[in-house]
This record gives structure tokens, sequence and C-alpha cells, in this order.
């Protein structure tokens, strides 16, 4: 016996062998040629991710389970996550700016290498190497290639805050004086009445959910870590659609919100009204108004 079979590794299977399984444990598949076409194309373990929550038993799907509509249900989610990326990358990009613009204009263009720039908390040693191996890993790239030939490896914040990942975005929030964050978020979200607290964990939601677009998760029936803090007005959940709601608090563009985010969420769930719910997601019936900016027509 190898020692790879003594740690019970799963042996490989055919797609042959993966049609079996799928119709031993319950799944109708209709048309076979089609079915092997696609497990060719997606990584069987991929796909059994979007069997797995119509497993009513170990080994057994719930009856009707078929393979087009699992398919479908992948689709749509691949979907969705283009749909959801667009709209983050925007909002990740408003907080760059923002928390960039704010600390420039206080603490000077290179003040973030100034630990006293930042709350008491901060571990400036550590922050300092985050900095240094994200300008390595992006040898390659304009921003580092032109500051580097041109100002000698100096980056001012607003330089450097494009490199940032939404996770370490978020961390440089965080460690700001707690003056520079309660300022930040009065300057451009005091119509929404929220705390730096509340940004704080919004933005960790939201770099939670745009991590898991971008490795290609699941979002059908999921439940994510982390739930979102709660406003006066508003109670939240670890489903899709909290982390949805706090997405259109922060997008400031509210026109192109309503016009293209939340049109092609209803469109989405339209198309694919046939195998899936909003409420798969945590939406609930009148989704589309509170998802919806009011905006006044002058």
């Amino acid at each position: 016996m190898s020692y790879y079979n003594k740690l019970n590794v799963k042996q490989p299977a055919t797609i042959d062998d993966q049609i079996k399984k799928l119709r031993e444990r319950g799944c109708v598949i209709e048309n076979e040629k089609h079915a092997k076409q696609v497990l060719g194309a997606v990584n069987y373990y991929r796909l059994a991710y979007y069997f797995a929550p119509f497993f009513v038993e170990k080994g057994h799907y719930k009856k009707g389970t078929s393979f087009e509509k699992v398919l479908k249900i992948y689709d749509f989610d691949r979907e969705l996550r283009n749909v959801l990326l667009v709209a983050l990358e925007e909002i990740e990009i408003t907080i760059r700016a923002i928390c960039s613009n704010y600390h420039a204009l206080k603490y000077g263009a290179l003040g973030y290498k100034n630990p006293d720039s930042f709350d008491r908390t901060h571990n400036h040693r550590q922050f300092i190497s985050k900095l240094e191996r994200i300008v390595e890993s992006n040898g390659d790239s304009g921003i580092v290639a032109h500051h580097k030939g041109k100002y000698g490896g100096e980056f001012p914040v607003w330089a450097i805050v494009e490199l940032f990942s939404f996770g370490m975005l978020t961390h440089f929030f965080r460690d700001l004086k707690v003056e520079d964050k309660a300022a930040i978020v009065e300057e451009n979200f005091s119509d929404i009445s929220i705390s730096a607290k509340h940004l704080i964990s919004w933005l960790d939601c939201l770099s939670d959910l745009r991590n898991h677009c971008a490795h290609y998760n699941r979002l059908y029936d999921n439940r994510f870590w982390l739930r979102p803090k709660a406003t006066p007005e508003m109670e939240f959940d670890n489903t899709l659609f909290s982390y949805v709601f706090i997405m259109k608090q922060l997008h400031m563009r509210r026109t192109v919100w309503n016009g293209v985010i939340v049109e092609k969420l209803k469109k989405h769930f339209f198309d694919y009204s046939d195998v899936l719910a909003p409420s798969d997601f945590g939406f609930s019936e009148g989704w589309e108004k509170e998802l919806s900016w009011k905006i006044e027509v002058s």
C-alpha cells in the first residue's frame, strides 16, 4: 500500500465514474453527452459544491434533483459574482480615495510612514513590513516601476493604497486614530448615520464577500461567517442580502446603483426563476424597494 493510500485519500475517478456516482445519489441526467462535456470543463469537485444543498441524507439527493438544474444554479452564481464584483470594485476605489486624501492632507504624502499618524494599537513595524511585501509582489506594475524610477522607491499614500487589497485597506482604516476615523465617516457618510465601528464592520464583511467572489465560492444557499454591525434602523443577518444592503449604503453613485446594480439583480433573478428564488439568498419580498435609493428629480 502506498503512502497516499495510507492517508485514505480518495482515488481519481473517470468522467464515466462521476456520472455513475451522481446517478447513484439520485441525480437525474437526461443528456449524458452534455453532462460529460460539462464535467470535462468544470471540475467535479467544484460542481459537487453546488449539489451539496440538495442532500437529504448522506449519499442521497432530494427527489427531482437534476444535473441541468444544478448547472443552472452554478451559472447563476457565476454571473451574480460578476455583478457584485463590479459594485465592490467601485466601493473599494471610493474608500481608497477617501482614506488616502484625508491622510495625505492631514499628515503629508509620506505621513503613513510615521507611526504617530495612527492609533496606539497600530503595529507600525508589521504595517511597514506588509507594505514592503506588497511593493515587492507588484514589482511589474506601472505604479511601482514609476515610483522606483522617478522617486527612488518612495510612494505617496495616494499611490501606495492603489496596491492595497480590500483587506489591507480595511486594516488601514481600522488603525487610524479615533478622531480621524470619526472625521472620515462624518465627512463622507453622514447621511446614512453610521459610526466608524459600523464602517469597520461593514468593510470586513465586504472584504470577505470580495474574496468569496474572487475565488469563485458558492453564493447560493450560503451563510457568511460575519454579521454586519446593525444600525438603529436596520438589523442584519449573515445572508447575502445583508451584505448587498451594506453595499448599497457605501456605493457613492446612487443613480448607477439603482440603474445598473439593482436592475441587473432584478433581471438575473427573473432569468433564473425556474430554478431558484431570491429567498435562497436572504432576499425577502419587496427587496427591490429596500435596495433602491429614493432619488429626487430636480
